[in-house]
Protein backbone atom coordinates (compact mmCIF):
# COMPACT_ATOMS: atom_id res chain seq x y z
CA UNK A 1 0.00 0.00 0.00
CA UNK A 2 2.85 2.36 0.90
CA UNK A 3 4.53 1.55 -2.44
CA UNK A 4 1.40 2.55 -4.35
CA UNK A 5 1.15 5.78 -2.32
CA UNK A 6 4.75 6.67 -3.14
CA UNK A 7 4.21 5.96 -6.84
CA UNK A 8 1.06 8.10 -6.93
CA UNK A 9 2.81 10.91 -5.07
CA UNK A 10 5.69 10.76 -7.52
CA UNK A 11 3.32 10.97 -10.47
CA UNK A 12 1.54 13.97 -8.92
CA UNK A 13 4.85 15.74 -8.34
CA UNK A 14 5.85 15.05 -11.95
CA UNK A 15 2.55 16.44 -13.22
CA UNK A 16 2.92 19.53 -11.07
CA UNK A 17 6.44 20.05 -12.35
CA UNK A 18 5.19 19.77 -15.93
CA UNK A 19 2.38 22.20 -15.18
CA UNK A 20 4.89 24.70 -13.82
CA UNK A 21 6.71 24.62 -17.17
CA UNK A 22 3.64 25.84 -19.04
CA UNK A 23 4.05 29.36 -17.73
CA UNK A 24 6.07 31.75 -15.64
CA UNK A 25 5.74 33.41 -12.27
CA UNK A 26 6.76 37.01 -11.74
CA UNK A 27 6.67 38.33 -8.21
CA UNK A 28 8.48 40.92 -6.20
CA UNK A 29 8.32 44.05 -4.12
CA UNK A 30 8.24 47.75 -4.96
CA UNK A 31 9.24 50.40 -2.45
CA UNK A 32 8.39 54.11 -2.29
CA UNK A 33 5.18 53.41 -4.18
CA UNK A 34 3.45 56.67 -3.13
CA UNK A 35 0.04 56.72 -4.81
CA UNK A 36 0.85 53.77 -7.09
CA UNK A 37 -1.52 50.90 -6.30
CA UNK A 38 -1.11 48.55 -9.25
CA UNK A 39 1.56 46.84 -11.34
CA UNK A 40 0.77 46.27 -15.02
CA UNK A 41 2.34 43.76 -17.41
CA UNK A 42 2.63 44.75 -21.09
CA UNK A 43 3.53 42.91 -24.29
CA UNK A 44 4.68 45.86 -26.39
CA UNK A 45 1.79 48.35 -26.16
CA UNK A 46 -0.74 45.63 -25.31
CA UNK A 47 -1.83 45.27 -21.71
CA UNK A 48 -1.63 41.63 -20.62
CA UNK A 49 -2.49 41.75 -16.95
CA UNK A 50 -2.55 43.91 -13.84
CA UNK A 51 -2.44 43.20 -10.12
CA UNK A 52 -2.87 45.25 -6.96
CA UNK A 53 0.10 45.89 -4.73
CA UNK A 54 -0.40 44.87 -1.12
CA UNK A 55 0.43 47.15 1.79
CA UNK A 56 4.11 46.14 1.56
CA UNK A 57 4.26 46.84 -2.19
CA UNK A 58 4.34 43.15 -3.07
CA UNK A 59 2.85 41.72 -6.27
CA UNK A 60 2.57 38.41 -8.10
CA UNK A 61 1.77 37.45 -11.71
CA UNK A 62 1.19 33.93 -12.99
CA UNK A 63 0.92 33.66 -16.78
CA UNK A 64 0.87 30.81 -19.28
CA UNK A 65 3.53 31.02 -22.00
CA UNK A 66 4.62 28.90 -24.94
CA UNK A 67 7.89 30.70 -25.74
CA UNK A 68 10.16 33.45 -24.36
CA UNK A 69 8.67 36.94 -24.63
CA UNK A 70 9.97 40.45 -24.04
CA UNK A 71 7.54 41.97 -21.54
CA UNK A 72 7.41 45.22 -19.62
CA UNK A 73 6.37 45.63 -16.00
CA UNK A 74 4.94 49.11 -15.43
CA UNK A 75 4.40 50.74 -12.06
CA UNK A 76 3.66 54.45 -12.06
CA UNK A 77 6.15 56.11 -14.43
CA UNK A 78 8.66 53.28 -14.12
CA UNK A 79 9.17 50.54 -16.70
CA UNK A 80 11.12 47.30 -16.20
CA UNK A 81 11.99 45.10 -19.20
CA UNK A 82 12.02 41.33 -18.78
CA UNK A 83 12.44 38.32 -21.05
CA UNK A 84 10.16 35.68 -19.53
CA UNK A 85 9.76 32.09 -20.67
CA UNK A 86 7.98 28.90 -19.57
CA UNK A 87 9.34 27.63 -16.28
CA UNK A 88 10.75 30.96 -15.09
CA UNK A 89 10.16 31.91 -11.45
CA UNK A 90 11.27 35.51 -11.42
CA UNK A 91 11.72 37.88 -8.51
CA UNK A 92 12.01 41.63 -9.12
CA UNK A 93 12.70 44.30 -6.53
CA UNK A 94 12.73 48.00 -7.32
CA UNK A 95 12.47 51.42 -5.76
CA UNK A 96 10.00 53.61 -7.64
CA UNK A 97 11.90 56.68 -6.49
CA UNK A 98 14.90 55.50 -8.55
CA UNK A 99 15.40 55.35 -12.32
CA UNK A 100 13.83 52.43 -14.21
CA UNK A 101 17.22 50.85 -14.89
CA UNK A 102 17.92 50.58 -11.14
CA UNK A 103 16.34 47.29 -10.05
CA UNK A 104 17.20 43.73 -9.02
CA UNK A 105 16.00 40.69 -10.91
CA UNK A 106 16.65 36.95 -10.45
CA UNK A 107 15.24 33.67 -11.68
CA UNK A 108 15.52 34.57 -15.39
CA UNK A 109 18.97 34.53 -17.02
CA UNK A 110 17.63 36.37 -20.11
CA UNK A 111 16.09 39.08 -17.93
CA UNK A 112 19.38 39.52 -16.13
CA UNK A 113 21.06 40.03 -19.51
CA UNK A 114 18.45 42.44 -20.86
CA UNK A 115 18.96 44.54 -17.72
CA UNK A 116 22.35 45.52 -19.20
CA UNK A 117 20.52 47.68 -21.75
CA UNK A 118 17.78 48.84 -19.37
CA UNK A 119 19.29 52.31 -19.16
CA UNK A 120 19.48 52.49 -22.95
CA UNK A 121 15.85 51.40 -23.31
CA UNK A 122 14.77 53.94 -20.69
CA UNK A 123 16.72 56.67 -22.48
CA UNK A 124 14.94 55.82 -25.73
CA UNK A 125 11.53 55.93 -24.05
CA UNK A 126 12.27 59.33 -22.50
CA UNK A 127 13.45 60.67 -25.84
CA UNK A 128 10.31 59.43 -27.60
CA UNK A 129 8.03 60.76 -24.86
CA UNK A 130 9.67 64.20 -24.93
CA UNK A 131 9.45 64.32 -28.73
CA UNK A 132 5.80 63.29 -28.67
CA UNK A 133 5.00 65.92 -26.02
CA UNK A 134 6.77 68.65 -27.98
CA UNK A 135 4.98 67.63 -31.19
CA UNK A 136 1.59 67.70 -29.47
CA UNK A 137 2.28 71.19 -28.12
CA UNK A 138 3.30 72.56 -31.52
CA UNK A 139 0.55 70.73 -33.42
CA UNK A 140 -2.30 72.28 -31.49
CA UNK A 141 -4.47 74.41 -33.78
CA UNK A 142 -2.54 73.74 -37.00
CA UNK A 143 -4.33 73.09 -40.29
CA UNK A 144 -3.73 69.87 -42.23
CA UNK A 145 -0.96 71.31 -44.41
CA UNK A 146 0.99 72.74 -41.49
CA UNK A 147 0.43 69.57 -39.48
CA UNK A 148 1.88 67.42 -42.26
CA UNK A 149 4.92 69.68 -42.48
CA UNK A 150 5.42 69.52 -38.71
CA UNK A 151 5.14 65.74 -38.82
CA UNK A 152 7.95 65.54 -41.37
CA UNK A 153 10.09 67.83 -39.24
CA UNK A 154 9.67 65.64 -36.18
CA UNK A 155 10.33 62.44 -38.12
CA UNK A 156 13.69 63.95 -39.13
CA UNK A 157 14.40 64.83 -35.48
CA UNK A 158 13.53 61.28 -34.44
CA UNK A 159 15.82 59.68 -37.00
CA UNK A 160 18.73 61.89 -35.96
CA UNK A 161 18.19 61.33 -32.25
CA UNK A 162 17.69 57.57 -32.42
CA UNK A 163 21.09 56.74 -33.98
CA UNK A 164 22.95 56.54 -30.65
CA UNK A 165 20.38 54.07 -29.32
CA UNK A 166 20.70 51.97 -32.47
CA UNK A 167 24.48 51.73 -32.12
CA UNK A 168 24.26 50.60 -28.48
CA UNK A 169 21.67 47.91 -29.21
CA UNK A 170 23.63 46.53 -32.16
CA UNK A 171 26.72 46.25 -29.97
CA UNK A 172 24.70 44.45 -27.28
CA UNK A 173 23.34 41.94 -29.82
CA UNK A 174 26.88 41.27 -31.08
CA UNK A 175 27.95 40.50 -27.53
CA UNK A 176 24.88 38.38 -26.73
CA UNK A 177 24.13 35.85 -29.45
CA UNK A 178 20.93 34.65 -27.79
CA UNK A 179 17.31 35.65 -27.29
CA UNK A 180 18.32 38.61 -25.15
CA UNK A 181 20.17 39.97 -28.18
CA UNK A 182 17.19 39.20 -30.40
CA UNK A 183 14.69 41.02 -28.22
CA UNK A 184 16.99 44.03 -28.01
CA UNK A 185 17.35 44.13 -31.81
CA UNK A 186 13.60 43.83 -32.20
CA UNK A 187 13.18 47.23 -30.51
CA UNK A 188 15.10 49.04 -33.28
CA UNK A 189 13.43 51.39 -35.73
CA UNK A 190 12.87 49.49 -38.98
CA UNK A 191 13.84 52.34 -41.28
CA UNK A 192 16.87 53.83 -39.56
CA UNK A 193 18.40 50.39 -38.83
CA UNK A 194 17.23 48.61 -41.97
CA UNK A 195 20.61 47.30 -43.14
CA UNK A 196 21.60 46.04 -39.69
CA UNK A 197 18.22 44.38 -39.09
CA UNK A 198 18.25 42.56 -42.42
CA UNK A 199 21.78 41.31 -41.76
CA UNK A 200 20.74 40.18 -38.27
CA UNK A 201 17.70 38.34 -39.66
CA UNK A 202 19.95 36.47 -42.09
CA UNK A 203 22.25 35.56 -39.18
CA UNK A 204 19.54 34.07 -36.97
CA UNK A 205 17.49 32.36 -39.72
CA UNK A 206 16.70 28.79 -38.71
CA UNK A 207 17.17 29.42 -35.00
CA UNK A 208 14.41 29.60 -32.39
CA UNK A 209 11.84 28.43 -34.95
CA UNK A 210 9.37 27.63 -32.15
CA UNK A 211 9.29 31.28 -31.07
CA UNK A 212 6.35 33.18 -32.61
CA UNK A 213 8.01 36.58 -32.17
CA UNK A 214 11.14 35.38 -33.98
CA UNK A 215 9.03 34.01 -36.84
CA UNK A 216 7.14 37.31 -37.08
CA UNK A 217 10.42 39.25 -37.10
CA UNK A 218 11.90 37.10 -39.86
CA UNK A 219 8.76 37.49 -41.99
CA UNK A 220 8.87 41.26 -41.54
CA UNK A 221 12.55 41.39 -42.45
CA UNK A 222 11.84 39.36 -45.60
CA UNK A 223 9.42 42.14 -46.64
CA UNK A 224 11.98 44.81 -45.73
CA UNK A 225 14.68 43.00 -47.69
CA UNK A 226 12.48 43.18 -50.79
CA UNK A 227 13.19 46.92 -50.90
CA UNK A 228 16.81 46.84 -49.76
CA UNK A 229 19.77 48.15 -51.73
CA UNK A 230 20.68 45.53 -54.33
CA UNK A 231 17.10 44.39 -54.92
CA UNK A 232 15.04 45.07 -58.07
CA UNK A 233 12.58 47.92 -57.53
CA UNK A 234 8.95 46.71 -57.67
CA UNK A 235 7.24 47.85 -60.85
CA UNK A 236 4.08 49.94 -60.70
CA UNK A 237 1.88 51.99 -62.98
CA UNK A 238 0.29 55.39 -62.42
CA UNK A 239 -1.05 58.41 -64.30
CA UNK A 240 0.48 61.71 -65.40
CA UNK A 241 -1.44 64.99 -64.90
CA UNK A 242 -2.92 64.53 -68.40
CA UNK A 243 -4.02 60.95 -67.54
CA UNK A 244 -1.37 59.08 -69.53
CA UNK A 245 -0.35 55.74 -67.98
CA UNK A 246 3.32 55.42 -67.02
CA UNK A 247 5.17 52.40 -65.64
CA UNK A 248 8.36 52.46 -63.63
CA UNK A 249 9.81 49.85 -65.98
CA UNK A 250 9.51 52.41 -68.82
CA UNK A 251 12.59 54.10 -67.32
CA UNK A 252 14.95 51.15 -67.76
CA UNK A 253 18.22 52.19 -69.38
CA UNK A 254 18.71 55.28 -67.18
CA UNK A 255 19.66 56.00 -63.61
CA UNK A 256 16.28 56.95 -62.16
CA UNK A 257 15.43 58.76 -58.96
CA UNK A 258 11.95 57.68 -57.85
CA UNK A 259 10.94 60.69 -55.77
CA UNK A 260 7.93 60.41 -53.44
CA UNK A 261 6.63 63.87 -52.56
CA UNK A 262 3.50 66.07 -52.36
CA UNK A 263 2.59 69.70 -52.87
CA UNK A 264 1.64 70.07 -49.18
CA UNK A 265 4.94 68.59 -47.93
CA UNK A 266 7.20 71.50 -46.92
CA UNK A 267 10.43 69.43 -46.69
CA UNK A 268 9.64 68.02 -50.15
CA UNK A 269 9.23 71.49 -51.62
CA UNK A 270 12.44 72.59 -49.92
CA UNK A 271 14.29 69.66 -51.52
CA UNK A 272 12.86 70.25 -55.00
CA UNK A 273 15.41 72.95 -55.99
CA UNK A 274 18.21 70.48 -55.25
CA UNK A 275 16.60 67.80 -57.42
CA UNK A 276 16.11 70.36 -60.20
CA UNK A 277 19.80 71.26 -59.94
CA UNK A 278 20.91 67.60 -60.15
CA UNK A 279 18.47 66.88 -62.98
CA UNK A 280 19.85 69.75 -65.06
CA UNK A 281 23.43 68.67 -64.35
CA UNK A 282 23.02 64.98 -65.21
CA UNK A 283 19.99 64.59 -67.51
CA UNK A 284 22.32 64.30 -70.51
CA UNK A 285 24.48 61.72 -68.74
CA UNK A 286 21.85 59.02 -68.29
CA UNK A 287 19.97 60.37 -65.26
CA UNK A 288 16.27 61.13 -64.89
CA UNK A 289 13.59 61.49 -62.22
CA UNK A 290 10.14 60.00 -61.78
CA UNK A 291 8.05 62.07 -59.38
CA UNK A 292 5.37 60.13 -57.48
CA UNK A 293 3.00 62.49 -55.68
CA UNK A 294 0.88 61.67 -52.63
CA UNK A 295 -1.43 64.56 -53.41
CA UNK A 296 -5.22 64.35 -53.32
CA UNK A 297 -5.91 67.70 -54.98
CA UNK A 298 -4.97 67.73 -58.68
CA UNK A 299 -4.92 71.52 -58.83
CA UNK A 300 -2.45 71.88 -55.96
CA UNK A 301 -0.30 69.10 -57.46
CA UNK A 302 -0.07 70.69 -60.90
CA UNK A 303 0.57 74.16 -59.47
CA UNK A 304 3.46 72.82 -57.42
CA UNK A 305 4.95 71.12 -60.50
CA UNK A 306 4.85 74.44 -62.37
CA UNK A 307 5.97 76.64 -59.48
CA UNK A 308 8.94 74.40 -58.62
CA UNK A 309 10.00 73.89 -62.25
CA UNK A 310 9.77 70.11 -62.19
CA UNK A 311 10.45 69.15 -65.79
CA UNK A 312 10.58 65.39 -65.35
CA UNK A 313 7.70 62.89 -65.51
CA UNK A 314 5.18 63.19 -62.70
CA UNK A 315 2.56 60.60 -61.73
CA UNK A 316 -0.12 60.22 -59.06
CA UNK A 317 -3.33 58.31 -58.45
CA UNK A 318 -4.43 61.19 -56.15
CA UNK A 319 -5.15 58.74 -53.33
CA UNK A 320 -2.63 60.30 -50.93
CA UNK A 321 -1.62 57.78 -48.21
CA UNK A 322 -4.21 55.34 -49.56
CA UNK A 323 -2.23 54.87 -52.77
CA UNK A 324 -1.18 51.31 -53.55
CA UNK A 325 2.37 52.49 -54.20
CA UNK A 326 2.62 53.64 -50.55
CA UNK A 327 2.25 50.05 -49.37
CA UNK A 328 4.33 48.65 -52.21
CA UNK A 329 7.29 50.83 -51.22
CA UNK A 330 6.56 50.93 -47.46
CA UNK A 331 6.41 54.72 -47.51
CA UNK A 332 5.97 56.00 -43.94
CA UNK A 333 7.04 59.61 -44.49
CA UNK A 334 7.95 61.94 -47.32
CA UNK A 335 10.17 63.06 -48.88
CA UNK A 336 11.36 59.54 -49.66
CA UNK A 337 13.30 58.34 -52.67
CA UNK A 338 14.85 55.31 -54.34
CA UNK A 339 17.72 55.64 -56.80
CA UNK A 340 17.74 52.88 -59.43
CA UNK A 341 20.44 51.81 -61.85
CA UNK A 342 19.66 51.29 -65.58
CA UNK A 343 18.54 47.70 -64.84
CA UNK A 344 16.02 48.87 -62.24
CA UNK A 345 18.09 47.74 -59.24
CA UNK A 346 17.95 49.85 -56.06
CA UNK A 347 21.39 51.37 -55.50
CA UNK A 348 20.59 54.01 -52.86
CA UNK A 349 17.68 55.35 -50.80
CA UNK A 350 16.64 58.70 -49.40
CA UNK A 351 19.57 60.71 -50.79
CA UNK A 352 18.91 64.40 -50.26
CA UNK A 353 20.85 67.64 -50.45
CA UNK A 354 24.58 67.25 -50.95
CA UNK A 355 24.33 63.46 -50.59
CA UNK A 356 22.40 63.18 -53.86
CA UNK A 357 24.82 65.41 -55.73
CA UNK A 358 27.86 63.54 -54.39
CA UNK A 359 26.41 60.15 -55.29
CA UNK A 360 25.53 61.21 -58.83
CA UNK A 361 28.93 62.83 -59.36
CA UNK A 362 30.69 59.64 -58.24
CA UNK A 363 28.40 57.48 -60.40
CA UNK A 364 28.00 59.50 -63.60
CA UNK A 365 30.99 61.87 -63.96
Amino acid sequence: MRTHTLIISGILLLLLACADNTGFTLEGQLSNTGNVRTAVLYDGDRKLDSVFLNERGEFRFRRTATHPRLLTLAAGENRYHLVLQPGDQVVLRADLAQESDDYEVSGSPLSVKIKQVAATLAEKQRFEAELEEAFAAEASGLDDKALMALRQEYIAKYRAGIQGYTDKIILFAQQHDDLAGFYAMNTLDRESAEVELIAYADRIAGRWDDNAQVRQFLAEMAQLKRLAVGQPAPDFSSLTPDNKPVKLSDFRGKYTLVDFWASWCVPCRQENPNIVKQYQAYKDKGFTVLGVSLDGNPGAWMRAIKDDGLEWTQVSDLQQWGSEVVGLYRIQAIPASYLLDPEGIIIAKNLRGDELGSFLKKTLD
